[in-house]
């Protein structure tokens, strides 16, 4: 039973360092593509030239912002008689009323506006996107989700991108308007940053395959036809059509230089919606993809990075396993005192840290290059934690995707600037359940094995355990804090 659970546990401590080695790989080549990076950005197309633009905004119960980014897409730098806006409003509540208003205003002033409604949600988001593409003209499409605020010159700064004909999106970097509210939007602006900082230009600078994240980019309309149309079967229907569409020949142009703002959840269970979201659509996505990526004629190594990428919310299934067993682990190394330095490799876990540490100190002194470098280390730390605090919630939602199980869309609430009493209290996605006790029986659980640890004198786990504690801990307080104050 003692080296079975060695040999589990060693199994997930590999494949948590072969997923560090990669981003290792991924940061080598980001660093390198700033280096390169040039200075000057596509000349600006002659006013004659300017393509059929449609901009859509899906919204779905969006109370607090639905006027804000109405306004925005209003406020778009473009010629006016190339420009399409579509509000795809499946709201049931007075989202309605209030995008009414603020379409008729704008549509009153000449723009050509839209209020796109549906008889039911089918497909949710994509089954939204893919009605208003059955409505509209435009040669390009920028998708914008409610909570986004991108600069009037968006569309002259990505459009030109499309010269090429192989492009087939133009992905642009999210930044974050709230970033300072809470620590739980730094920590959250801390993990983006690197995935926009450093992954998706590492993937772009080695020619692998990258993501449209789903808002804050731009579609040449052939191309998503090409690639079979918006499709609702998971959950993340952004990252779907971007491999059907990679697998097609199409690139997508990711540009880290153009912003686009946006909000961050400011409370667990918005969190939670979202994380949820993101980690079960990607296992679907690695389960309707993965073969044909394999089976495909790309080189090599971007099969590995795809597998990685496709694969990369099934960490935190290693996560929680590796962590439960390490309890166990440490009374088992007293029983089997000859065992001890095949043991010692459990301390290995911060080997497997130490590409990570190299992958978000680069994002974070991209995004902080004026910060004091020892910010950095509590930062991460609490970072780490927090994630390996999400690690329950996070791998049910993975296998509940690897499994194929169906579950519904739910959208990651936006509270608008300064409303999040009004927000927590109408647009909640849950309260307590037993998810959220569960997390801290493993809070308590893991303080044992932390103390376990120092009675026995075996420090080799004892950071994991300290970790482990932290982030299950603020999870569990967070949740339990945010029911209160919604309550």
């Amino acid at each position: 039973m003692e080296i079975a659970l060695l040999v589990l546990y060693g199994l997930c401590l590999a494949f948590i360092l072969g997923f560090s080695l990669a981003q290792l790989h991924l940061t080598r080549l980001a660093r390198r593509a700033y280096r390169q990076m040039p200075a000057g950005v596509p000349g600006p197309m002659a006013a004659g030239q300017w393509p059929r633009v449609t901009v859509q905004l899906p919204v779905y119960n969006e109370l607090y912002v639905v006027e804000r980014v109405i306004d925005a897409m209003a406020a778009l730098d473009y010629p006016a008689d190339r420009l399409h806006i579509q509000v795809l409003d499946d709201s049931t509540d007075d989202t309605v009323t209030l995008a009414a208003a603020r379409i008729a205003h704008h549509r009153a002033r000449g723009l050509r506006i839209d209020h796109v409604r549906r008889t039911d949600r089918q497909g949710f988001k994509a089954g939204a996107l893919g009605h208003g593409m059955q409505q509209t003209d435009g040669e390009f499409v920028a998708i914008f989700d409610a909570d986004f605020l991108p600069e009037p010159d968006f569309l002259r700064r990505t459009i030109p991108y499309f010269a090429e004909p192989g492009v087939g999106v133009v992905q642009t970097r999210w930044t974050h308007l709230n970033e300072q509210d809470s620590l739980l939007t730094k920590l959250q602006a801390f993990g983006l940053n690197a995935h926009f900082l450093v992954e998706q230009v590492g993937r772009t600078a080695g020619g692998h395959f990258i993501n449209f994240n789903g808002t804050g980019g731009v579609w040449r309309s052939t191309c998503i036809a090409d690639a079979g149309g918006w499709q609702s079967d998971t959950l993340t229907e952004d990252l779907d059509l971007s491999y059907r569409a990679q697998l097609r020949g199409w690139r997508i142009h990711y540009l880290p230089l153009v912003a686009a703002p946006a909000e961050l959840p400011a409370a667990m269970d918005a969190l939670r919606s979202q994380q949820f979201r993101w980690n079960k659509g990607g296992a679907e996505t690695a389960r309707k993809h993965l073969g044909s990526v394999l089976r495909s004629g790309v080189a090599p190594s971007t099969k590995v990075h795809a597998t990685f990428h496709l694969l990369n919310s099934t960490v935190f299934i290693a996560i929680l396993l590796m962590a439960v067993l390490s309890v166990p682990l440490i009374f088992a190394r007293e029983h089997l005192p000859e065992f001890k330095p095949v043991f010692q490799l459990a301390s290995l876990f911060l080997l497997a840290l130490a590409p990570l540490v190299y992958y978000y100190f680069t994002a974070w002194r991209l995004a902080e290059p004026t910060a004091p470098w020892r910010e950095f280390v509590p930062r991460f730390l609490l970072f780490l934690a927090m994630s390996m605090g999400l690690s329950l919630h996070n791998a049910l939602a993975v296998l509940a995707g690897l499994a194929g199980r169906k579950s519904a869309f739910i959208r990651t609430p936006k509270l608008g600037l300064g409303k999040q009493v009004q927000w927590q209290q109408r647009y909640r996605t849950g309260g307590l359940d037993g998810r959220t006790v569960l997390e801290g029986l493993l809070t308590l659980y893991f303080l044992f094995g932390l103390g376990a640890g120092l009675y026995f004198g075996n420090l080799g786990l004892l950071p994991l355990h300290l970790l482990l504690t932290t982030g299950f801990g603020l999870v569990f307080y967070y949740s339990v804090r945010h029911n209160r104050l919604a309550a």
